[in-house]
């Protein structure tokens, strides 16, 4: 039987990883900061303490999601956060698994690690630019030693990059636009005709699964997207099905937005990742046979 290694398991995704794995016949245990309820736990805070070997023996395949994102608290210390633990962490742990033997070592990334895009164009996994901020530069460092690691040792890498994630107990910056209709203040954003790539929290997971099982998926990046563009109005006009608001019958002038970027360069970067284009491509996950069920456009307070 498959025994399976997953990090960040109590998060968005990880969370989801596991209720899938739970439909499966295969073996699971957990590397957490504390014990998980129903599962065997290796306990251990990736920012203060080594990983313990023992977390990896008799492991076939590692699904490693945790990372660190942002800390709102105390930015000065974020770089070094995201290099201790996107970065180092990541490392000891891939080069742990290949002294213990496991097979395959998934690794979920970020579309950030791939760079900004040019407007209009949906960007591919060979379109490497500049990694986008420290959090998109630690992800990319992470890919470049893992796939030396997969160069250089028996056991295969496999990376993702998700686009915008959605789903249930979603996190971030969609967890504020929802939380902002639901109270009122968030805006009704215009139609500027842009285009954003996003996936579902259960459709990435399926795609966590399938680079696992998939042996063309060795020593490859690929970018997850449900293959459908949506606009940032489209996206306003979705979280308001969910939230249960009623539609706006007006929105937000463009030519205001257009305006306050003007007033500053963060104000223009903030307004420019609110209603520009993040395209991305997952023609290469779909050759492996990947295929979305869920769209943003078919969901509801239901779903939620």
């Amino acid at each position: 039987m498959t025994k399976y290694l997953v990090t960040g398991s109590t998060g968005f995704i990880g969370s989801r990883l596991l209720g899938l794995l739970n439909t499966i016949e295969c073996d699971v245990r957990l590397l957490a900061r504390s014990e998980v309820n129903n599962y065997e736990t290796v306990v251990c805070n990736l920012e203060q303490n080594r990983i313990s070997k023992h977390a990896l023996e008799s492991v076939d395949t590692v699904f490693h999601l945790a990372g660190f994102a942002h800390d709102m608290q105390d930015p000065s210390k974020v770089e070094d956060l995201y290099r201790v633990i996107n970065v180092d962490a990541t490392v000891e742990l891939a080069r742990l698994a290949v002294e213990s033997g496991v097979k395959r070592f998934v690794f979920i990334s970020s579309v950030k690690a791939g760079g900004g895009l040019a407007s209009g164009k949906c960007i591919n996994e060979s379109d490497q630019n500049e990694p986008e901020g420290v959090y998109g530069k630690s992800k990319r460092e992470a890919e470049l030693k893992l796939l030396k690691i997969d160069n250089e040792s028996g056991m295969h890498v496999s990376i993702i990059r998700p686009s915008l994630v959605y789903g249930p107990n979603v996190k971030g910056n969609l967890k504020l636009m929802l939380s902002g209709i639901e109270r009122g203040w968030f805006p009704p954003l215009p139609e500027t005709g842009n285009r954003r790539s996003m996936i579902h929290v259960d459709d990435l997971v399926r795609a966590i699964l399938l680079v696992a099982e998939d042996k063309r998926a060795n020593g490859e990046i690929f970018i997850a997207t449900d293959g459908t563009p949506y606009s940032s109005h489209e996206i306003y006009y979705a979280m308001c099905k969910i939230s249960g608001k009623s539609i706006p019958k007006w929105s937000v002038p463009k030519t205001l937005f257009d305006i306050a970027s003007l007033v500053s360069p963060r104000v223009k970067y903030k307004i420019n990742k609110l209603l520009g284009d993040e395209c991305y491509s997952s023609t290469k996950l779909e050759a492996l046979g990947f295929k979305a069920k869920k769209s943003l456009r078919d969901m509801n307070e239901t779903d939620y």
